[in-house]
């Protein structure tokens, strides 16, 4: 799964990696939770690319409570496209949540170790993600949100945890996007583990494993820890 993830990229490498025409602004978190805003990138109805936050836990449109969200922060790559809570903004309201890094847990015993998981380069990386719009009532503003694509570990995470969320290549970012873009097995196609060469995990101390903490120190690696 996919449970918590960082984003400390500046605000204008945002922009000129994924190439948006819209952003807001934001601030360098470590320790983003589920129903926390996240910062997604998606293409809004004049086809500009725009980096905009919504709540993290889908919310489907024909939900009756949002509490549902708790239960859908993630969704797995082999149900996506058919289960009942996905399967329409699979087709229709694809985006991409903005990270440089998540955190997993090893467990070990009765204890859970946590672990960063990012990009060498330390660049920003794309999770594959899916959008909702839900209206509480006839009259309050619609209520967005989103959830997490996750599929089966690359070999550098199977010792720590059996998944790990969809890196999207920078490739694909224009597949994944494109709202006419309905084939199925073309979007499954780009659903697959992260070249696992391309990213480290690092051992880290237990402060990341509260919500409440969001700062530096939840990345403090332990000596002789990164893989």
């Amino acid at each position: 799964m996919c449970g918590r993830f960082t984003l400390r990229v500046p605000t204008p490498v945002l922009i000129e990696h994924f190439g948006l025409g819209r952003a807001v602004t934001l601030s360098p978190r470590f320790n983003v939770a589920p129903t926390q805003d996240v910062a997604v990138v998606r293409r809004a109805d004049d086809s500009v690319r725009e980096l905009t936050l919504v709540r993290w836990g889908l919310i489907p449109s024909w939900a009756k409570d949002p509490s549902v969200a708790t239960r859908l922060i993630n969704a797995r790559c082999e149900t996506v496209a058919k289960k009942p809570s996905f399967r329409s903004a699979f087709r229709h309201r694809r985006c991409l949540v903005a990270a440089d890094g998540f955190y997993e847990w090893q467990k070990v015993g009765r204890s859970k170790h946590p672990y960063h998981i990012a990009l060498r380069d330390g660049g920003p990386l794309a999770l594959a993600g899916l959008w909702e719009s839900w209206q509480p009532d006839k009259t309050g503003p619609p209520l967005e949100s989103c959830t997490i694509i996750t599929t089966e570990a690359n070999r550098l995470l199977q010792p720590i945890h059996d998944r790990m969320p969809v890196i999207v290549d920078p490739a694909d970012y224009q597949q994944w996007l494109d709202p006419e873009e309905r084939d199925s097995q073309s979007l499954q196609a780009l659903l697959v583990p992260f070249a696992e060469e391309a990213l480290q995990a690092v051992r880290i101390s237990d402060h990341v494993n509260s919500p409440r903490h969001d700062d530096a120190r939840c990345l403090e690696s332990l000596p002789g820890q990164a893989d």
